[in-house]
């Protein structure tokens, strides 16, 4: 889509989250990738920045989403992985994750938490304001955020009180900064302080706007298939890290041959109900926001299991460089 078309039909976007299934595939490079940014934290956990979010080349892809995996085995060996479920494939670790859930056994069920799958989102940004990386400020990155983020995202497209009016914040004319306040609350990053400031234009210039426009990246490299690593190719990862040759059949020695996982809900897939959007009021965004909404259930399922942490990306970039170590 042409940056004319994008001003022309900003407000005709009905089907971004339905699209919106993606996977990263930097292999396990995170810490390399120059294009990815994320707000820096001092020594106390504290960050701070202001960034625009972009709309993407597709309007209806503004951004998208995938599944890792990241926990150290009992050889002292990283998993930092894509999750191939991302994608609508089988995958190794979903596999055995689930094994071992449907197990019965309490044991297990921890073993499963903290290797559970975790949902990460991807979207272009322009950084408005990065007092740690001054240099930044300018610059359109790629962000990755979790889902305290995204939350504050769908918040602003569906408010939930009468004095609120709704904000698509990936319009270049009508959204929002967002404004990224980081704190260390129980060892972990914590973003609940983050907020939207009003909605105003980018920039009154167009063409400033357009070159803005052109710098994105494109989100569809993240839906290609090509660029996961195969079944095999994550298995035999997944055993050198558990240190065994076929860690499915040691399993299955100390439990039954029934096959549970037809008549227990997979775990990977369990999910919490949508919020439901307010329809007391109307605004110029209110269709497409009806419409990403009605996609929200289908498209991301909120798991049962309690998160470690909110968007700790420079963490797990800091993970990435652990297993690459391996």
């Amino acid at each position: 889509m042409s940056f004319a078309d994008l001003k022309r039909n900003r407000t005709d976007i009905s089907k971004m989250i339905e699209t919106a299934t993606a996977a990263v595939s930097d292999n396990n490079n995170q810490s390399k990738d120059e294009r990815i940014w994320y707000p820096q934290r001092d020594k106390a956990g504290n960050g701070y920045a202001v960034v625009r979010f972009l709309p993407g080349f597709d309007p209806n892809q503004s951004w998208v989403r995938y599944w890792e995996h990241a926990f150290k085995g009992p050889t002292g060996q990283w998993y930092i992985e894509k999750s191939l479920t991302s994608i609508g494939q089988q995958d190794p670790i979903a596999e055995l994750n689930n094994k071992m859930w449907n197990s019965g056994i309490e044991a297990d069920k921890a073993v499963v938490r903290q290797r559970k799958r975790n949902l990460r989102y991807v979207a272009n940004i322009l950084v408005i304001s990065d007092p740690s990386n001054p240099e930044n400020e300018g610059q359109v990155k790629l962000f990755r955020f979790g889902k305290k983020i995204y939350d504050k995202i769908m918040d602003a497209m569906q408010p939930q009180f009468p004095d609120e009016a709704p904000i698509y914040p990936f319009d270049m004319w009508e959204g929002a900064d967002f404004v990224i306040k980081v704190r260390k609350v129980e060892g972990y990053p914590n973003y609940d302080a983050s907020s939207f400031k009003a909605p105003a234009a980018l920039s009154a210039d167009d063409a400033y706007l357009e070159q803005i426009y052109n710098k994105q990246y494109d989100l569809s490299e993240f839906t290609d298939p090509k660029n996961y690593k195969t079944y095999d190719e994550l298995k035999e990862r997944l055993n050198l890290v558990l240190g065994e040759t076929n860690p499915q059949t040691s399993l299955e020695k100390v439990r039954s041959a029934i096959d549970l996982d037809d008549s227990i809900p997979n775990f990977e897939e369990r999910s919490a109900p949508a919020p439901e959007p307010r329809s007391d009021f109307t605004s110029p965004h209110q269709d497409r926001v009806d419409q990403i909404s009605q996609g929200l259930e289908e498209s991301v399922g909120v798991g049962t299991r309690a998160p470690v942490s909110d968007d700790d990306d420079d963490i797990m970039a800091k993970f990435a460089a652990l297993a690459n170590d391996d």
